[in-house]
């Protein structure tokens, strides 16, 4: 997403007033101002990557619920997994969905473990491409996995040779010193007006810049890391993250870390406009509303 490169006004209203003494006053209006703010490179990376992760998202969850447990190093310790999401049977014969935890049990059955009559972890609403459909499933994860991949690495091309990354999503020394305010600002729901509103803010620049240079490249190299073939030609990756296993959690986990970027992205544009927000990522032009003072001299 780039800042403005260019601006026009638009909708402009009067900003001139003549109060009944005859003297000449001053009023301040509403206006907007229309700025070029996301690039076609970006907003092509965009929505290749919103249609990616939601099919690798919801693959991957079917993937997991043909082994709906994870564990660290190596190998399978069936007995003391890190999370399991499993159906089980009561002493009463019903079947409840049982979450474990770091060996801590919730039931969250409904929900998790257990739903619509059927023992799955995740629900079947939450899988693509079907519930039961685990090798489809396999291949439509690697499919869009590369496509995932491709569309990072051109994006990546074009924010350094661009200098889209430094000037645009590389926080300053300025920007940091700005994040307390900025959190406060988020906490109340007030958004930049303006001219704080033609770039990204400090919380926007380091969470863009954690998502694409650190989360995304670690959830590609986790993924790989699963891949037997992979590891055959790339031995070093199972002694960087310690095992076969213990990529599957940190990929487990990277993903759940995507779905928290995700929804706190979602609903920030929601509550700082939706259709301006998606509009802007369409076309590139994002409207800024402003407010102008002007005097009338009788």
């Amino acid at each position: 997403m780039n800042p403005p490169r260019s601006a026009k006004p638009a909708d402009r209203g009067s900003s001139e007033h003549l109060d009944h003494a005859g003297q000449s006053s001053s009023m301040r209006t509403s206006a907007q101002l229309q700025v070029y703010r996301h690039a076609l490179p970006v907003r092509i990376g965009h929505w290749l990557n919103v249609v990616c992760l939601s099919i690798l998202i919801m693959s991957g969850l079917q993937i997991f619920n043909a082994h709906p447990a994870l564990y660290w190093g190596d190998r399978s310790d069936r007995e003391r997994p890190l999370l399991s999401i499993l159906p089980v049977r009561g002493n009463n014969g019903e079947v409840r969905g049982i979450t474990t935890v770091l060996g801590f049990q919730f039931d969250t059955t409904g929900v998790l473990g257990y739903s619509d009559h059927s023992g799955r972890a995740f629900p079947a609403w939450a899988t693509l491409p079907g519930p039961r459909w685990l090798a489809m499933g396999r291949q439509w994860h690697l499919l869009f996995a590369w496509v995932f991949v491709i569309n990072g690495l051109i994006f990546t091309a074009y924010a350094i040779i661009g200098r889209h990354f430094t000037r645009d999503l590389l926080p300053t020394g300025r920007d940091l010193r700005t994040i307390g305010q900025a959190l406060k600002d988020h906490l109340v729901l007030r958004h930049p007006r303006v001219e704080e509103a033609k770039h990204y803010n400090v919380l926007q620049k380091i969470a863009y810049v954690a998502v694409i240079f650190l989360l995304a490249p670690l959830i590609v190299l986790t993924g790989l890391t699963m891949s037997p073939t992979v590891d055959a030609a790339f031995p070093w990756l199972l002694t960087m993250f310690g095992g076969r296993q213990a990529a599957r959690t940190i990929h487990f986990l990277a993903c759940f870390s995507f779905v928290g970027f995700i929804l706190v992205h979602i609903t920030q544009v929601i509550i700082s406009g939706f259709f301006n927000n998606v509009r802007s990522m369409i076309t590139g032009w994002f409207m800024i509303k402003t407010e102008q003072g002007a005097r009338h001299e009788v």
